[in-house]
């Protein structure tokens, strides 16, 4: 299984930023990091190795960017407009740093965006947000909203990286191309979130497999469970 390591200037963050990319060909897999979670994290905790069949064969590559979540909403030494300012940043560099190289490497122009926990609130949120890029969203005990992170604070950023929020008012066509996966489990401490998140999709008529497991801790081994099963939604060919 081939492994890269990745490290550049980012304009948008103005600082230098690392990536790790498993497999050698195939279709782009963004891969968020959990809460505070570095690049190497989904490699360390053995979610690389789960997908090792789709990477051996050639029909993906996962791309680990590291997360700035101690700079935004986990740093509570600085006032909550900063924190979402630099999420705001973040969302560009992943858009125009990452994405934008990779979605040309598909015939639809498109890549998968992925996570688990917080890192499948970074996954949702971009989707939703920049739904031309993406041809699926898998979530894994993923949150979608993160307003409890900034201290009651409340702007237009906020409102804008708040998909419980700004999902109802988006009329893009693409939201509806998009193949959804929410999974959860009823063990899960973000199970009602993907119950609100699943009933507003479904509200918009937005088809999404709500994926509930059966006695399952936000943990791990459950997302191990989950991110090759959801890989296999991928048409390769």
């Amino acid at each position: 299984m081939q492994e890269n390591y990745l490290k550049w200037y980012s304009p948008n963050l103005n600082r230098d930023t690392e990536m790790l990319v498993f497999g050698h060909s195939g279709y782009p897999v963004v891969l968020f990091p959990t809460s505070m979670g570095s690049f190497h994290e989904n490699k360390d905790m053995g979610l690389i190795e789960s997908a090792r069949w789709y990477l051996e064969q050639g029909l993906i590559q996962i791309y680990c960017p590291d997360s700035i979540d101690k700079d935004s909403f986990y740093n509570k030494q600085i006032h909550p407009v900063h924190r979402i300012e630099n999420h705001d940043w973040y969302d560009k560099m992943i858009c125009h740093e990452v994405v934008e190289k990779l979605r040309h490497n598909t015939p639809s122009g498109k890549v998968v965006m992925a996570g688990c926990s917080f890192g499948g609130y970074h996954a949702a949120n971009f989707a939703f947000r920049h739904p031309g890029y993406v041809s699926h969203l898998f979530s894994m005990s993923g949150i979608f909203n993160i307003k409890s992170y900034l201290d009651g604070f409340h702007n237009d950023t906020v409102f804008y990286h708040t998909p419980d929020d700004y999902l109802h008012g988006l009329n893009d066509y693409e939201l509806w191309n998009m193949d959804i996966a929410l999974g959860t489990s009823n063990w899960d401490i973000c199970f009602d979130a993907n119950l609100k998140m699943s009933k507003l999709l479904a509200h918009k008529n937005m088809e999404h497999w709500l994926d509930i497991r059966q006695d399952k801790q936000h943990d791990w081994p459950l997302w191990k469970e989950m991110f090759p099963h959801y890989l296999s939604r991928i048409k390769f060919f």
